[in-house]
């Protein structure tokens, strides 16, 4: 339960979903949570269900201003900057012909540029130390292409890009950079109705674990690569997606489910 004692760790769109089970998870492990969101509420609430171990800053991820003033804060409030979850994004599901330019920028402001500016906010001072973490939580999307996701498919191919430079530019620094590609996982974001968990399920079936992911057990992979079992990796990408990205059953055809 030791796993992330002492460490300080910045995790972005903290307030729910995926960044929600990762702050709770850190603070399990011993780390200090700088839980920020957009959603003041939600936030607010869980800095107070996770004690002394959790404050709430309120940040728009897509403001360099914002980035200076939160990090300025942690530190303050915290301690330097350990670990860096770059987790805030946004889903939009329109067609490519159908996206706006004002739309397309928007999505990549935030799960793209927000991340850059996450690494540049917190990088000198793992820098100064020699020492850091930082993962960027990417989507199955950044791996393959999707119809319907024409600007949410392009930030997070980016980030997937990103990563991979920041892993070079910055882990002779001391700083490890790895990234997170989830697959269908049940949160707000992508359960936006609120169905039962065994009703969203019927949607995967023809994946090799035939479900829907839990928002913790993203936060799982993501807490190894902060944490120092995950010293020798820069550069990864660990799919979460229940062997989506493996490929997909052709139903009825022999090995399928059922046959």
């Amino acid at each position: 339960m030791d796993r992330l004692k002492g460490k300080v760790a910045i995790i972005t769109g903290g307030a729910r979903g995926m960044g929600a089970a990762t702050s709770r998870l850190f603070a399990a492990e011993g780390a200090k949570v700088a839980i920020t969101d957009l959603l003041e509420d939600a936030g607010a609430a869980l800095a107070a269900e996770l004690g002394e171990a959790a404050r709430f800053y309120r940040h728009d991820v897509s403001s360099e201003a914002d980035w200076a003033a939160v990090v300025g804060a942690v530190e303050a409030d915290l301690g330097p900057v350990d670990i860096l979850v770059n987790n805030a994004g946004i889903l939009l599901f329109r067609t490519l012909l159908d996206t706006s330019l004002e739309e397309y920028r928007r999505v990549l402001d935030v799960n793209l540029t927000g991340e850059f500016l996450g690494i540049k906010a917190v990088a000198p001072g793992m820098i100064a130390r020699g020492k850091g973490s930082i993962v960027n939580i990417s989507s199955v999307d950044g791996m393959k292409g999707a119809n319907g996701l024409a600007a949410y498919s392009s930030s997070k191919w980016g980030v997937r890009g990103l990563t991979r430079v920041a892993a070079l530019e910055l882990g002779h620094r001391g700083i490890r950079v790895n990234s997170v590609h989830p697959g269908g996982v049940d949160t707000v974001m992508t359960n936006y109705e609120g169905a039962a968990r065994e009703k969203v399920n019927e949607r995967f079936g023809n994946i090799p674990l035939q479900r829907v992911g839990g928002p913790e057990e993203v936060a799982r992979a993501t807490l190894f690569l902060a944490s120092d079992e995950a010293s020798y990796l820069a550069g990864a990408e660990i799919a979460v997606d229940g062997g989506m990205l493996t490929g997909h059953y052709y139903t009825g055809m022999p090995g399928a489910p059922g046959v």
